[in-house]
């Protein structure tokens, strides 16, 4: 009787692990995920400093022809990116180490800018 019950404690415990660790088929993996997540931001930004100025466009619409255009540069949908998106919320650990990455990778491509070249 002791080793049925030792049987179904290992049993639930590495089904409890195995499945903390793995992503859901259906979700992006968090390199895929934090790269659209990047450009999405880049666009939410572009779309708030430059296209809300001009009034002649919908920043609305700039904005999801920008979103459609960055999901077909990754070949991601809109509703695999918003479902993974829904997931990294939902599991805040994983979307803040996401968003720390993308914070020490544009802090580390502002200090590898190129000057720019004078002639004297």
């Amino acid at each position: 009787m002791i080793r049925i019950y030792f049987f179904f404690f290992v049993a639930t415990l590495l089904i409890s692990c195995s499945s903390k660790d793995e992503l859901p088929a259906t979700i992006l993996k968090p390199d895929k995920m934090q790269a659209v997540l990047w450009d999405m931001i880049k666009a939410q930004a572009f779309t708030d400093q430059f296209v809300k100025k001009d009034t002649t466009k919908n920043a609305n619409n700039e904005n999801l022809k920008l979103q459609q255009e960055i999901f077909t540069i990754h070949h991601v949908s809109k509703e695999t990116f918003y479902k993974s998106y829904d997931y990294y919320k939902s599991n805040s650990g994983l979307l803040n180490q996401m968003l720390d990455s993308i914070i020490v990778q544009d802090e580390r491509n502002k200090k590898i800018k190129i000057k720019p070249f004078k002639a004297e």
